[in-house]
């Protein structure tokens, strides 16, 4: 055990003794009056929601309003707080006991590294879990940290191609690539015939991940305790993402904030395709291109030179804080959120996946686009279980960053992550050449 664990324990530990930013209520952890009265609990609640202020939120806003509807004696202060900005003032607020949320809406990465730093209620056999068998066999394991379970699937995701469909056909592509080469080759042909550029590549370090499992690598091997970034097949895959970039396949991310722009030029129909997640299609039908949703085509994240693609599992859960003064009141708000029908209303409204299986209903499904996803899903990989799991894209966003920009090569901002993943996050770990 690390050094920095236990300086972890004693911080998580100060946490509990302070009081939450929730107020009212019984300060009772075991749920008995949520699941035995539910309509006697009462008090007051904070919920940090970090999804996309101008997209999602507007959906889970209206949830909120159902649930203080049908809990009246509960009252949720609604905060938006910029997914970029959540886990470091989650890590900050729990560790000085001063304006934790009662309930957050965690990236399944960060949960692991909050459970492990004592800033999590277990859930495990408390009224948030309700009906635990009907979450998906992925999701729910993602909420899970040595045995117990620290969070509620809300939604999951995956990335895949998206691509538009007119202007494949105007370049005479008939398929959709399932290559990178075949990705590379379409984008040229898109280019000369219809003068459309080829295809968007976030420079977001978690859009990182498919040009690393196509060559059947990762960030870490957590079984043998190895840092696999700067491996020679890490290695690989990163330079076929910055091939795309240099031959033109790909235009040049104009730094982190370039993926906007190239959203932008996608669902204008001025770029073919994007790899992306269900999350951003809502923004997608609202552009020029996509007036006839049909023309939107999705398939598979596109294999390496192994043969082998794949795409990262994401998503969310809601997860309770272990200081909140008002347990019952925050398992009733994490229940009803990941309910099934609430996650059907919210999946047509916004088409964000679902995490119960219940919740894939005909009218879920029948979106070609929740379809696709959901299938994609089959095969989607498993990010790293450790706690650090969240923290390993921080450094490396840095870095890619600069590679995918061409302001520094490869193999200097693989090195250097691996190094720094080594010197602070993971230092019982070795580094693979």
């Amino acid at each position: 055990m690390r050094r920095g664990i236990s300086v972890a324990a004693v911080i998580g530990a100060l946490a509990l003794s302070v009081t939450a930013c929730g107020g009212g209520g019984d300060s009772k952890s075991d749920g008995a009056k949520a699941a035995n009265d539910p309509g006697s609990v009462s008090g007051t609640i904070t919920w940090w929601d970090t999804s996309d202020a101008t997209n999602e939120a507007p959906a889970f806003k209206k949830l909120v309003k159902d649930f203080e509807a049908k809990y009246p004696k509960i009252k949720v202060d609604y905060v938006n707080v910029p997914f970029d900005q959540a886990q470091q003032k989650f890590k900050t607020a729990a560790s000085t006991g001063k304006g934790a949320p009662d309930v957050l809406r965690s990236d399944v990465g960060w949960t692991p590294g909050f459970a492990q730093l004592g800033y999590l209620k277990d859930l495990t056999g408390t009224p948030a879990l309700d009906k635990s068998d009907d979450f998906l066999p992925g999701p729910l394991k993602n909420a899970a940290y040595q045995g117990k379970t620290y969070g509620v699937p809300q939604v999951t995701d995956t990335l895949g191609l998206l691509y538009n469909k007119e202007l494949f056909q105007k370049a005479g592509v008939d398929k959709a690539p399932t290559t990178w080469q075949e990705v590379k080759d379409a984008a040229a042909k898109i280019k000369e015939r219809t003068g459309a550029d080829g295809i968007g590549l976030s420079p977001d370090s978690y859009y990182s991940l498919p040009f690393l499992y196509g060559e059947k690598s990762d960030m870490v091997d957590a079984e043998k305790k190895k840092i696999t970034i700067s491996s020679a097949a890490s290695r690989k895959g990163i330079e076929t993402a910055v091939d795309l970039v240099k031959s033109g396949a790909a235009p040049k991310p104009a730094g982190t904030d370039g993926y906007n722009v190239l959203k932008t030029d996608f669902k204008n129909g001025k770029l073919a395709m994007l790899v992306d997640g269900p999350w951003a299609t809502k923004e997608i039908f609202g552009g020029d291109a996509y007036k006839s949703r049909d023309n939107l085509g999705i398939a598979p994240v596109p294999a390496g030179s192994t043969g082998t693609a794949g795409a990262p599992v994401g998503g969310h859960n809601l997860v309770v804080y272990a200081g909140s003064k008002n347990f019952d009141a925050s398992y009733l708000f994490a229940q009803f959120m990941t309910g099934a029908a609430q996650q059907e209303q919210v999946s047509n409204e916004i088409g964000v996946l679902p995490t119960r299986t219940s919740a894939y209903t005909k009218a879920v499904l029948a979106d070609p686009v929740r379809s696709a996803f959901h299938a994609a899903l089959d095969k989607a990989h498993p990010r790293p279980p450790i706690p650090q799991g969240g923290d390993l894209f921080t450094e490396w966003l840095q870095h890619y960053t600069k590679i995918l920009t061409l302001k520094e090569e490869p193999k200097e901002g693989l090195d250097a992550t691996a190094k720094a993943w080594q010197s602070s996050l993971l230092k019982d770990y070795g580094i693979q050449e």
